[in-house]
């Protein structure tokens, strides 16, 4: 949990610097200093970073000397003006074959040339911030890439395994695939084994030893094991070779056809672009998944990030080395390894530079065949099962295929061309690939649109509607999110038709939305009209049960409806400008699925000045709340109501505006949520509940813990109470119910993380303030003691109060209402389950405040001795990671 760092007050210790007039002050003199983290997370990343820089370098057939370059580059320039703190830069496997490729056409020199070129472009677009851009690619297509570029790494290194050479093209090496296992060498085959098996195994060594000795990098393990495998076996087989650095080959003017260089140069920046940015985004997620590290780590700049990419590539280019681009591998190993700021990536730099100079002796006893298995299984591991996954999942398989094959038999930049071009074809046939069907059941005609309405599927929509007969009840259900001016003009033209006709029309939709006040759903004939309950504008039209109504749509699940609107303003007062406000949503409106209709903002300005509106805006207002509710329920004849059963049809006309909102809010759900969710909660019922945390929080309506917590079904065990209280274990006359749900959660669910959640406005904490003692021990009264030692301990003045980061509690009931979240934690130790699971480390505890006017959430961290408990801000960054 993060905690807030604290500012300096003004009763320093430090005095002030006294410096003569009118000359600036002294700059504080700083001292550099590194924690330990950032210390040992360098060596785990240099350990990782040291083999597969060396292994890179061989797979693209650069000197290897210029894959330490890159590291040591990487991890000095990158680490110091990239925008992503924790990123580790290097050379990546992403960059193997295009590397690969310019070695083969241009020389290692021109090669150079390109890196620094494609450094210079990097800074360019840096300067135009134009780095979110990026992002923009598919998912699929940079999977595609990377997917590609392992298979085409893994065949090309397969060749060095068996002891032989690659080819430069994929295809060429499956060819000669058959002939190079006919040939094995057994030394170099023994070796990758070794490596291969070593890589394999040590991530999964069991029991506590293996935990201490799975912090050993297992890239390191297996180079090591297989060296002093061969070295004491006396295999003979090639090994590393550094040649003296003064004879190390540095860029070059570049040398070849003009055209050739400008798409190399595209080339490489691209690849190290999208890389690093995705990998920046990457890091950021690892590093909201570490409590109190999100205090002390900005996220990523991802402009300042391609500008220190830039740079990287441009010193690396000029002295020698491999393209760079962020390395996941690296950056994952840094964050987990415990980093605390830069300067773990730019003392793996300096560890990099000092092995170059000094550990020549010993690299060069690396065999390659060694290198190749570890780089190979590093191009296998990119063609990632939970990329497939996520690409078929979203129905992007194509563009991911398409992608992968461009780049194996083509190159990269004509595989991610072809993906580009593959994703654009497949959203143009999402947006035109319309399904309109038309059926009739018990009288009523059904037209179904699947899919988004475009002008490409006005001619069907004309058709379907063409067949449905005069004056008869139709419904349309638009199951889209999207409608353009054209297909909207029409189903609005035809509508008004044929309501004109003496037909009745009711628009649904799978998204819950009305009705604009342009007339649509508003029957003007004396027959078959349907009746205003199932017509309801959005803008409060003056014939609207809903005149009035300020509700929004939150979430998918949310079904809030208003039977007793608030009453009329005067000109220019709230409700006024609520009605001349459109919806800022496509589905800003009533929930109700079967009245609502599916209808874009662009249609909706349109129609603001027609005559409907402005017959609509004219048309008087019942004054009385029982009006509203006589004309919602008016059933005349020849209208038509939904049946939703026996039961619900009776609450819906024997109830009053609470059983109509319940059965509505029900009928919605059966309509159009449950279809969505039934094979989730299939897939609960089956394999029964595991909630990850215990939610335990106040009983009132305005905590919505499944909407502040991003939560779905079964994500949260829940239990509420009033006040959020958590009796002391073993109290007499305790409530027994609430150490039930504790123990059974902790003890059976095996939940990882109990939080106590406190609220802004609590009634029970107000009414614990006001308590007198004494008096008649009201069931409410009695539950409240519970609340007492919280009333005590924000009395107490050897205690600092709890206090939210930034300011002080707003009064005294807010002060206690942040107390009490504290006590009830310490209420909660207490408990021998909570306890037993907090010693095994198998259980966090969270204190939380959620501030209802702000819609601000808190969460409890130690400030530090003596300071106080301080509840700090969750952001909307924080959320979104």
């Amino acid at each position: 949990m993060s905690a807030c760092v604290p500012t300096r007050t003004s009763d320093s210790p430090h005095t002030e610097r006294v410096h003569p007039p009118h000359s600036p002050p002294r700059a504080p003199h700083r001292r550099f200093r590194v924690a330990g983290a950032d210390v040992s997370a360098s060596i785990a990343v240099f350990l990782i970073a040291l083999p597969l820089s060396l292994g890179i370098a061989l797979a693209t057939g650069a000197p290897l000397q210029a894959g330490l370059v890159a590291a040591a580059v990487g991890g000095l320039v990158a680490g110091r003006l990239g925008g992503s703190p924790l990123q580790v830069s290097g050379p990546a496997a992403g960059l193997t074959v295009v590397t690969a490729d310019l070695i083969h056409r241009y020389g290692w020199r021109t090669t150079c040339a390109i890196t620094v070129l494609a450094g210079l472009v990097q800074l360019g677009l840096g300067c135009l911030r134009v780095a979110r851009s990026a992002l923009a690619v598919s998912p699929a297509i940079v999977h595609g890439m990377l997917a590609g570029i392992g298979v085409t790494i893994a065949v090309a290194q397969m060749h060095i395994v068996l002891g032989g050479s690659p080819q430069s093209a994929v295809l060429d090496n499956l060819r000669s695939l058959p002939a190079q296992l006919a040939d094995l060498h057994p030394a170099a085959v023994a070796v990758s084994a070794l490596t291969l098996i070593l890589l394999l195994l040590w991530p999964r060594l069991p029991g506590r030893t293996g935990r201490l000795l799975r912090k050993v990098p297992a890239a390191l393990v297996a180079v090591t094991g297989a060296t002093a495998t061969a070295v004491f076996a006396g295999l003979t087989q090639p090994r590393v070779e550094l040649p003296s650095w003064s004879s190390h080959a540095l860029a070059g003017l570049p040398e070849g056809p003009v055209l050739g260089l400008v798409a190399a140069v595209l080339t490489v920046t691209l690849v190290c672009s999208v890389q690093s940015l995705l990998g920046a985004v990457a890091v950021d997620k690892l590093i909201a998944a570490r409590p109190g590290l999100t205090a002390q780590v900005n996220r990523s700049d991802l402009d300042r990030e391609l500008l220190g990419q830039g740079a990287t590539n441009v010193v690396s280019g000029a002295l020698g080395g491999l393209p760079v681009a962020g390395v996941a591998v690296r950056s994952a190993a840094n964050v987990q390894a415990g980093a605390v700021s830069r300067n773990s990536t730019m003392l793996h730099g300096v560890l990099v530079v000092v092995a170059a100079l000094l550990m020549v002796p010993v690299l060069e006893l690396i065999p390659l065949a060694s290198l190749a298995a570890l780089v190979m299984a590093v191009g296998i591991q990119m063609v990632s099962l939970h990329h497939i996954r996520t690409v078929t999942r979203h129905r992007e398989v194509p563009v991911y295929a398409i992608t992968t094959l461009g780049v194996v038999f083509l190159g990269v930049l004509e595989g991610v061309t072809l993906g580009i071009a593959v994703a654009v074809a497949v959203s143009m046939h999402r947006l035109a690939r319309t399904r309109i069907t038309h059926d009739e059941k018990e009288g009523v005609h059904h037209v179904h649109v699947r899919g988004q309405l475009t002008f490409l599927a006005v001619p069907r929509l004309s058709r379907a509607l063409h067949h449905v007969p005069h004056g008869s009840c139709v419904v349309v259900e638009l199951d889209g999110s999207f409608m353009d001016h054209a297909a909207y003009e029409t189903l609005q033209d035809w509508q008004r038709t044929h309501t004109a006709q003496g037909g009745s029309v009711e628009l649904t939709g799978r998204r819950a939305a009305t009705e604009t006040d342009t007339g649509i759903g508003s029957g003007s004939g004396s027959e078959g009209v349907v009746p205003s309950s199932t017509v309801q504008p959005v803008n409060g039209t003056a014939d609207s049960p809903l005149a009035g109504c300020r509700c929004r749509p939150w979430t998918p699940w949310r079904n809030h409806q208003c039977d007793a609107p608030p009453p009329e303003a005067p000109h220019g007062g709230p409700a006024a400008e609520h009605r001349a406000e459109p919806p800022n949503d496509p589905s800003d409106a009533e929930p109700d699925g079967r009245t609502s209709a599916v209808l874009p903002q662009v249609a909706e300005s349109a129609v603001a000045s027609g005559p409907a509106r402005s017959a609509a805006a004219s048309a008087p207002e019942p004054t009385e709340p029982s009006e509203r509710v006589r004309q919602t329920d008016a059933t005349g004849p020849g209208e038509r109501t939904e049946s939703i059963g026996a039961a619900s049809a009776a609450a819906a006309t024997g109830s009053g505006p609470s059983g109509r909102q319940l059965v509505r809010g029900i009928s919605a759900f059966q309509r159009n949520t449950a279809p969505l969710v039934r094979g989730e909660l299939a897939r609960l019922a089956r394999e029964g509940q595991q909630p990850s945390q215990l939610f335990l929080t106040c009983a009132d309506s305005r905590l919505v813990t499944s909407m502040i917590t991003s939560s779905g079904p079964g994500d949260l065990f829940v239990v509420r109470n009033v006040g959020n209280l958590v009796p002391p274990p073993g109290e007499e006359s305790g409530d027994d119910s609430v150490a039930a749900a504790i123990e059974y959660a902790v003890d059976v669910l095996k939940v990882r993380s109990i939080t106590v959640c406190g609220h802004s406005g609590c009634g029970a904490m107000q009414a614990l303030f006001d308590a007198e003692p004494g008096g008649v021990q009201t069931p409410l009264k009695r539950w409240l003691r519970h609340g007492l030692p919280s009333l005590e301990r924000m009395a107490d003045p050897g205690r600092p109060w709890a206090r939210l980061a930034g300011r002080a509690a707003a009064d005294s009931v807010e002060q206690l209402c942040l107390t009490n979240v504290v006590e009830q934690l310490d209420h909660l130790r207490a408990y021998a389950s909570v306890s037993r699971a907090l010693r095994a480390g198998e259980l966090e505890l969270h204190g939380m405040f959620f501030h209802v006017g702000e819609a601000q959430a808190y969460l409890l961290s130690e400030a530090g001795e003596g300071r106080g408990e301080v509840f700090d801000h969750v952001g909307v960054a924080d959320l979104s990671a």
